[in-house]
């Protein structure tokens, strides 16, 4: 989501401010800008267009320092326009640009107005610019600390002040903030500098030396030094945070032949598979971090907490689980989950699954789980120096790489993997794995990525579908059994990316009511493994030729399953039992991204959404 980079530096920092953001566009974003001290004023460029456009406005603007902030927003209080696009100033004094959402704004903004304020924009970051004017009596570092003991929500952000030139003041609450120490070598080579960033990525190239702020940290970023200070109930004290080194990556690679990252990265699935799978040459529980035995010895059940495509892996995951560890879990909504009573287990493993780790919904219901008195924590994450690395006391490390298109593929796939893996140590330490078993899943799991490559074959058969597809306006999607988490992240993928309306059904449901939706003008895309649900499968395509529906197929090669009018098929290369799912996603991606390309729509940045949602 939001993206935040600030410097202080003994050069022109405005080139890496504008380098930050570009770093940060995949998260996703609607207007962009860039302030910094000059000429003993604030100096600021905003743009509605895209961070390319604005590093034009700073060249011809001429805009340069040594001390400034950037920002790229997604919008929630005010629409995407210039005047609420971020930094924000008050007064002419005070620069500022935020990540989260301020509960409490509309108390403020009262006590603000009354107090003499103009607010130019809608949003809540405008707010904390005034507060933290009004708090100002000649020290920067002392007037943040006084704003962010009034706030209420969830915020990272990162400030600087006309008078105190070569400052800059950052704070983390609930979104994630990032220092880094200038080195004598990168891009920049000043070894006097500091940066903040919301994400390491943004410093790639700059510096390799991070220190990750923890909830409640104040920083104070000059030449050559930095201060942190942890909160205290009111109070901050002085504190020490480690250096540590951090090799980020900066950014995807050209795309190729490749016409958006997009299809890129469904291409990249087998590689990714066989990176997120390098070393894992027998199952044990030391893959998720020492200590998992104990861990896995004390739980009696798991909790999976997840948001969007995450929360699909999980609710597959829920299958692998209960039919081959034979221990009970639950998929809960993140974003939901801690708003609900429910009955807290301490013998539960907690299981976050998140590409960014950042997420703030499954942070929070991540911490609300903790707070309930279940400790035992484990996340399927692809940053392993993300938040939710950080938080849970057990990991594994999905090695998707840079996932720059906001719709999720890669990650999908391999946290797929990784729940795999997870079921498997499961299993082994509740007794129910034998050698042969795990001999026969491990030599799956390392066919995948020739199997993926030959899914990803199908593509010309895929593109002729998406054109019958690109006329629609609304598609249902059906599975059954361990496919219909499958059949829910296509429908997914085709809302997010054709902005077609798409729902996904579990194919025995068909006639409890999706039924009445069903005439020639509605297709019907069906995931068709060879298992033990396919004779009842056959009968719910029955139900929909019956009504005139149109069936579009991804059928397992042995399921007898024949193209007829009114009845497409496209056979995939064979059946891979526990692990199809991973194979069943991807010609769903596929028929995604043609049907979003043949429809013109923005496939790598579709409208309204955001890569990493870091906000509630």
């Amino acid at each position: 989501m939001c993206g935040i980079v600030g410097a202080v530096s003994a050069n022109n920092i405005v080139p890496i401010l504008v380098q930050g953001l570009q770093r940060l566009e995949y998260r996703g974003y609607d207007s962009c800008g860039v302030a910094v001290h000059q000429g003993g004023e604030l100096r600021r460029s905003r743009s509605t267009s895209r961070v390319a456009e604005l590093r034009t406005m700073t060249e011809d603007d001429g805009v340069a320092s040594g001390t400034g902030i950037a920002h790229t927003r997604w919008a929630t209080h005010g629409a995407p326009a210039v005047h609420n696009a971020h930094p924000h100033f008050s007064r002419g004094q005070i620069a500022l640009v935020h990540n989260g959402i301020i509960e409490n704004h509309d108390e403020l903004r009262d006590e603000l107005k009354a107090k003499g304020y103009v607010f130019e924009s809608q949003t809540d970051t405008e707010v904390i610019a005034h507060l933290v004017h009004h708090l100002y009596a000649g020290d920067l570092l002392e007037a943040v600390q006084g704003a962010v003991l009034r706030l209420r929500g969830a915020y990272a952000i990162a400030v600087f002040c006309r008078d105190e030139p070569g400052r800059v003041v950052g704070a983390r609450e609930g979104s994630p903030l990032i220092l880094g120490v200038g080195t004598e070598s990168g891009t920049q080579a000043d070894p006097t500098a500091r940066y903040l960033a919301s994400d390491a990525m943004a410093l790639a190239g700059v510096t390799d030396r991070i220190v990750y702020l923890e909830e409640g940290d104040v920083v104070d970023l000059q030449l050559g030094k930095h201060w942190v200070l942890a909160r205290d109930g009111e109070r901050f004290k002085p504190t020490e945070r480690e250096v540590k080194i951090v090799q980020a990556h900066s950014g995807a690679a050209e795309l190729g032949p490749y016409r958006h990252y997009m299809q890129k990265e469904i291409f990249e699935q087998p590689r990714a598979l066989a990176d997120t799978l390098e070393g894992v040459e027998g199952i044990t529980p030391e893959l998720f971090g020492d200590g998992a035995y104990s861990v896995f010895k004390n739980v009696d059940r798991v909790l999976i907490l997840a948001c969007g495509t995450s929360s699909y892996s999980g609710m597959t995951a829920k299958y692998w689980l209960e039919s081959i560890a034979k221990i009970p879990c639950s998929v809960e909504i993140a974003s939901e989950y801690r708003y609900r009573d429910s009955v807290p287990d301490p013998r539960t493993l907690v299981v976050t699954i998140s590409q960014s780790g950042e997420t703030a919904d499954t942070l929070a219901a991540l911490k609300h789980a903790r707070s309930l008195g279940m400790e035992h924590t484990l996340t399927i994450c692809n940053v392993a120096t993300s938040a939710m690395v950080r938080e849970c006391k057990l990991a594994y490390i999905t090695r998707a790489g840079v996932e720059v298109g906001v719709a999720s593929t890669k990650a999908f796939s391999t946290q797929l993997a990784g729940l795999f893996l997870l079921t498997l140590a499961l299993a082994q330490v509740r007794g129910h794995l034998t050698d042969e078993q795990e001999a026969q899943h491990l030599k799956a799991m390392r066919h995948l990525p020739v199997a993926l490559q030959a899914v990803l074959a199908l593509e010309p058969q895929v593109v002729a579908w998406a054109e019958a597809f690109a006329r629609k306006e609304n598609a249902l999607f059906l599975g059954r059994g361990l496919h219909y988490p499958i059949a829910l992240e296509g429908a997914l993928k085709l809302k997010e990316i054709s902005y077609i309306h798409a729902e996904a059904y579990p194919a025995g449901e068909l006639k409890h009511g999706p039924l009445a939706l069903v005439t020639a003008e509605m297709p019907v895309v069906t995931v068709a493994p060879n298992d033990a649900l396919l004779e009842k499968l056959k009968s719910n395509l029955q139900e929909v030729r019956a009504r005139g529906g149109e069936l579009f197929v991804f059928a397992d090669d042995d399921t007898k399953i024949e193209s007829s009018p009114g009845l497409h098929v496209i056979r995939m290369p064979e059946h891979y039992g526990a692990l199809s799912p991973i194979l069943h996603v991807v010609p769903l991606q596929l028929l995604a991204y043609h049907t979003a390309c043949a429809r013109g729509t923005d496939v790598d940045k579709p409208r309204n959404l955001a890569k990493s949602v870091t906000v509630e």
